[in-house]
């Protein structure tokens, strides 16, 4: 009886923190789903993606990842520190594109004179509990949230945590000027306290403008959820950016699916592609690609450089944690595909002759 007492309060301990901590962010309303019942992409109460989209989560299919898991891969995370290259935003934006990767999927644009962050995860753990999470490889970010000047356009791709970090958008808000999120994402963010008019929800192909940049929401192969209870609640997604003379893809997170080819004919061809390939595992390869599909990719969307993101940051996966970059490096080579691979902190600027391919990872890798 005294275990099942404590049992009880335990359980009963964590549903209200989950109930109650800001974290977890905000379902959809009432009214906010009875909008969403007229979209081709919602069905009985969740999104859902263009084809069937297995997630392998039983007991008997998830034995052998257990398995995996427990046989403890050192090499599943560096050893030390990995270096940064300390990184300060200018006041003044520039009017020329460049792209500075802060590691795994958060990202600067800087794209005729505004501002664009996206995916901005800069906690030290991709969890609702950071202290119990797989900590950020470089101890440190390349900058301090509260250094940078006032960014024109927050752009996130769906709701997980290594995607939409709550203290990072409490010590963000303020810097914002507008938000652009997939449909239901909102909600997170009005709970942390960002004002309705300075964020746009989209559904996939809606196009919107921003002060001269033009944004598309196109689809992606994903999920979404913060909590137990929220799963498919919110949509996910890919990001169009187009500028006067620069046009980006974002891939966000997804399995390898016919929507990439679509995406092309529709936007292409992309100057760069921000490709996911990182975090993958056979048993979940329909909602992460694989770093081959990933150079497939963006040779269906028409891609000119690729530089590969979702990695770099976190573990959360069980492959050696430079096996990503390495792979997605071989397939490039293989398919002639031009790939960038900038250290943490690094700016690139699209145009120039010189776009970094060093391999400093290499170094860091038995450190």
């Amino acid at each position: 009886m005294v275990l099942l007492g404590f049992l009880l309060v335990i359980v009963t301990a964590v549903f209200l923190f989950m109930m109650i901590h800001p974290v977890f962010g905000k379902k959809p309303s009432k009214q906010e789903v009875n909008t969403y019942e007229t979209i081709k992409n919602y069905n009985d109460g969740v999104f859902t993606n263009q084809i069937e989209t297995v997630m392998t989560t039983d007991l008997r299919s998830m034995l052998p990842v257990l398995k995996e898991f427990l046989s403890g891969n050192p090499n599943r995370q560096p050893k030390k520190a990995i270096p940064i290259n300390l990184f300060q935003l200018p006041e003044e934006a520039n009017q020329e594109t460049r792209v500075t990767w802060f590691g795994h999927s958060a990202l600067l644009i800087e794209m005729d004179g505004k501002r664009i962050l996206i995916d901005p995860m800069f906690g030290s753990a991709p969890s609702p509990v950071p202290w119990f999470g797989n900590k950020r490889y470089s101890k440190e970010l390349p900058f301090k949230i509260e250094e940078l000047p006032q960014v024109d356009l927050v752009v996130l791709s769906h709701d997980h945590y290594d995607h939409l970090d709550y203290e990072t958008i409490k010590q963000l808000k303020h810097k914002v000027k507008n938000f652009a999120v997939p449909l239901g994402v909102a909600g997170h963010l009005k709970r942390w306290g960002v004002e309705p008019d300075r964020i746009k929800e989209c559904n996939w192909w809606d196009e919107i403008q921003f002060s001269g940049i033009s944004l598309v929401c196109s689809p992606a192969r994903h999920f979404s959820g913060r909590s137990i209870s929220d799963r498919n609640s919110t949509l996910w997604c890919s990001w169009i950016i187009q500028g006067k003379d620069s046009n980006i893809y974002f891939s966000g997170d997804s399995g390898y699916g016919p929507h990439f080819k679509e995406i092309g004919k529709r936007y292409g061809p992309f100057d760069l592609t921000l490709m996911e390939c990182g975090q993958y595992h056979e048993k979940w390869a329909a909602i992460h690609m694989m770093p081959e599909e990933t150079v497939q990719a963006h040779l269906d969307v028409s891609g000119k450089v690729m530089l590969p993101i979702h990695w770099g940051a976190f573990t959360l996966s069980l492959h050696d944690w430079t096996d990503p970059v390495e792979r997605a490096v071989n397939a490039a080579i293989l398919s002639n595909v031009q790939i960038c691979t900038p250290q943490i902190g690094e700016t690139v600027t699209l145009g120039s002759e010189f776009l970094s391919s060093s391999t400093w990872w290499r170094e860091n890798k038995n450190r």
